[in-house]
């Protein structure tokens, strides 16, 4: 008799460790994902910063540059 409780005890505590387990498993793989997505978001915004930056001066030379054709321009025209 006590065999058979000591073997179902065994398995009881087996199924209870594979249990715990899967769930240890389970959070390990939910946390991998959730770093990857906020490595991701940050790449992301990092990249967009970036993109905004060039725009930006891009922009700025090109006001320069047709702010100095336009002015060379009508000097050129006046005179």
């Amino acid at each position: 008799m006590r065999m058979r409780q000591s073997a179902n005890q065994f398995e009881a505590a087996f199924e209870q460790q594979k249990i715990l387990e899967q769930r240890r498993r389970e959070q390990l793989r939910n946390r991998a994902v959730n770093r990857s997505r906020a490595r991701r978001v940050s790449r992301s915004q990092q990249q967009g910063k970036v993109r905004f930056s060039v725009l930006a001066v891009c922009l700025t030379v090109t006001v320069v540059v047709v702010t100095i054709v336009m002015f060379e321009a009508l000097l050129f025209f006046m005179s």
